[in-house]
C-alpha cells in the first residue's frame, strides 16, 4: 500500500517536514517515491507547501493520505483539488 506521509527532517527539537509518497511499509525517515511539499510548524503561521498536482496524481493512483496530511492539506486549501468530494448516492 502507497501513503502520502510525513518524513521528519530538521534538527534535535527543531522538526521540520517533507510530505512524501512512500510505501506503508517503509520506515518513517526511510525510503520514499516522491516529494510533494513540505510542512514547518515553528515558522507563525505554519509553513505549508504543497504540490497539489501531483499529490492529486498520487491520490488517483490509489495513494491514501494519513490523517494528519489530510488536515494539513485541508488547512491550506487544496484538500479539494486533491480529492474531489465524493458524489452523493441517491
Amino acid at each position: 500500500m502507497i501513503k502520502i506521509r510525513l518524513r521528519r527532517t530538521g534538527a534535535k527539537k527543531q522538526p521540520s517536514y517533507r510530505i512524501v509518497v512512500a510505501d506503508a511499509r517503509a520506515p518513517r525517515d526511510g525510503k520514499y517515491i516522491d516529494m510533494v511539499g513540505h510542512y514547518n510548524p515553528l515558522t507563525e503561521p505554519a509553513t505549508i507547501h504543497v504540490d497539489a498536482d501531483k499529490a492529486a496524481k498520487w491520490v488517483q493512483q490509489g495513494a491514501q493520505m494519513t490523517e494528519t496530511v489530510e488536515r494539513l492539506f485541508a488547512k491550506a486549501g487544496v484538500l479539494e483539488q486533491v480529492r474531489p468530494p465524493k458524489a452523493k448516492a441517491e
